[in-house]
């Protein structure tokens, strides 16, 4: 009887431990259900007023501003990365970063690697020359000139292209204050960059720069990502956000806060 009895003790003890370890289970797998993704965001902090550093040393601009509506849009939780400009794609490559918002252009050749959400900005590719220079225009008038772009980007191979006989000068820069510098010093004739970035920088900057007459080629931004399965759902849920503040008027509200003008629609 006492055997039975101890018997029925470890019977109900042993479905009590198998029914609290699938409730412990159960509770486990809706927590990290429940757990927001985190999407890790790469970014110079030295384009202005896409993404710069405030005076509080904090990742601030246009750029921030619409990655924090499309985190509580999503679900997501964002965690931004500082880093030159140059080595931002070999992070988004070795999955350190989910992403990059630096006004990425979309390009054929970036369209084959990755992943694009839809473009959020349309601006142009601009020239900028020191104060009273009037003799750039046109890339046509590069020719024998010395002209600066940003390490990686897109607008060095914008020059390449127009320039079939090697006639233009190329020089890359991994910062673009010292490029701006230099210009703005006589070292080098023009500097290509976006255009919405080249007019807050002549509003804002106290270099003695100016706009070189108009974009040379427009451009669409977007924000890449690695070409997986995993992304794409992301992609498709960025998209929706995107269209969302687009629809309602927060896209633009950002966009007049920081440029002063809506560059979100075509």
């Amino acid at each position: 009887m006492k055997s039975k009895f101890i018997k029925s003790i470890l019977a109900v003890s042993l479905l009590a431990v198998v029914v609290f370890t699938g409730c412990s289970t159960t509770a486990n797998k809706t927590n990290a259900n429940n757990e927001a993704k985190t999407i890790k965001v790469g970014m110079s902090g030295g384009y202005y007023p896409y993404t710069f550093k405030n005076k509080d040393n904090n990742l601030d601009g246009f750029e921030v501003d619409v990655w924090n509506e499309i985190g509580k849009r999503t679900g997501y939780k964002v965690e931004y990365v500082a880093a030159s400009f140059s080595g931002l794609f070999g992070m988004l490559d070795t999955a350190k970063l989910d992403t990059i918002a630096n006004e990425i252009t979309i390009t054929d050749q970036r369209k084959a690697k990755y992943l694009f959400t839809d473009p959020y900005v349309y601006s142009g590719a601009q020239l900028m020359v020191k104060q009273g220079n009037d003799t750039i225009k046109t890339l046509a008038d590069l020719k024998g000139k010395k002209v600066g772009v940003s390490l990686g980007s897109n607008y060095e191979q914008i020059i390449k292209n127009y320039d079939k006989n090697k006639e233009i000068t190329v020089v890359t820069y991994d910062n673009d204050g010292g490029m701006r510098q230099d210009v703005a010093l006589g070292r080098i004739d023009a500097m290509m960059d976006d255009k919405v970035s080249a007019l807050a920088v002549v509003k804002e900057n106290k270099l003695p720069l100016q706009l070189a007459g108009t974009d040379v080629q427009p451009l669409e931004n977007a924000f890449p990502f690695v070409n997986n399965d995993e992304n794409k759902a992301i992609v498709e849920k960025v998209n929706k956000a995107l269209a969302d503040m687009r629809s309602d008027g927060t896209l633009g509200k950002i966009s007049d806060k920081w440029v002063g003008l809506d560059i979100t629609k075509k």
